[in-house]
């Protein structure tokens, strides 16, 4: 099964207002598999190869992988998703850290807050009514 890869490297670095990491295309294709995962109960139309037909659709879902790839980034993930598997917390003087237990719902995607908002804009998560 081929990865439905949502945006480009010139896309995302036009996103990050810098180049695009060398491993671009690997990070835009994990994000993309991110997204589709937060889109399972979606309803767009698409073409053959399964990418969205609607102009207003493409360019949410290449805002969302932009913005997922920026917030992964940021947070150290280098796409795998182990960054999330890890916790650290500290509070004054108090301070706790460890691995987080239990692997969670296969459907969770640690969706970044800009993706969260583009997919919303578009309608495409679940709850919207059309």
């Amino acid at each position: 099964m081929s990865v439905r890869v949502y945006a480009t490297p010139e896309q995302l670095a036009a996103w990050l207002g810098k180049p695009a990491p060398a491993d671009a295309d690997r990070l835009l294709a994990r994000a993309s598999e991110d997204i589709d995962d937060a889109l399972l109960t979606a309803v767009y139309r698409t073409d053959a190869a399964g990418m969205p037909v609607s102009p207003r659709v493409r360019a949410a879902l290449t805002a969302a992988v932009c913005a997922q790839v920026e917030y992964q980034l940021a947070g150290g993930d280098d796409g795998t998703g182990a960054a999330g598997k890890w916790d650290s917390v500290s509070i004054g003087p108090v301070s706790m850290s460890g691995r987080q237990q239990g692997a969670g719902d296969a459907s969770d995607v640690d969706l970044a807050p800009r993706a969260h908002r583009a997919l919303k804009r578009a309608e495409l998560l679940p709850g919207v009514i059309w």
